[in-house]
């Protein structure tokens, strides 16, 4: 599997689906009677980022994986969000962002070497960022996403975070 098809395929899929979780939390909220945008400000532990900022660091890690396995800077994104609905538009963003990429972009990627801006001096060999930092940076804000909706009462399930399958007859 090329290095464009392990990342950004699979990210934006990711993303929309939690695109699709965010809206059933807000019929969920609607339907029991409080604010969608509570939910924003929840947390699972009082130590962890609140649901808002999962959202917007799986944006961002999106983004990055893409955006440095190409050998590029990932664009910048103020964390200015207050509501779902401003959480939605981001992750479109960064959608539509992921869609100018393509395979052409990831030539060389597995052997690129990805500095890390967070330790100075210090990069990874494309292929190693990839598995070692980028998709677990993106997995885990997006699955610990995913749980907040589910603490919170939402009715969404794995399906919804695995979302569809390329599936053959067979």
């Amino acid at each position: 599997m090329s290095m464009f098809n392990a990342s950004v395929p699979q990210t934006r899929k990711m993303l929309l689906n939690l695109d699709t979780c965010i809206a059933a939390a807000v019929t969920h909220a609607e339907t029991v009677g409080f604010d969608p945008d509570n939910l924003f400000q929840s947390r699972l532990a009082p130590d962890q980022f609140t649901f808002g900022r999962q959202i917007q660091s799986a944006c961002d890690a999106a983004k990055a994986l893409a955006a440095r396995l190409s050998g590029q800077t990932p664009p910048s994104h103020p964390d200015t969000e207050k509501t779902l609905g401003e959480l939605r538009a981001r992750i479109a963003t960064v959608v539509a962002y992921l869609d100018t990429f393509s395979e052409a972009d990831f030539e060389g990627a597995a052997d690129r070497i990805v500095v890390l801006p967070f330790i100075p001096g210090k990069g990874l060999k494309g292929s190693d960022y990839l598995t070692e930092m980028a998709l677990p940076n993106f997995s885990f804000p997006a699955t610990t996403a995913y749980a907040f909706l589910r603490n919170n009462g939402v009715q969404i399930g794995k399906r919804h975070f695995i979302g569809s399958l390329n599936l053959l007859d067979v």
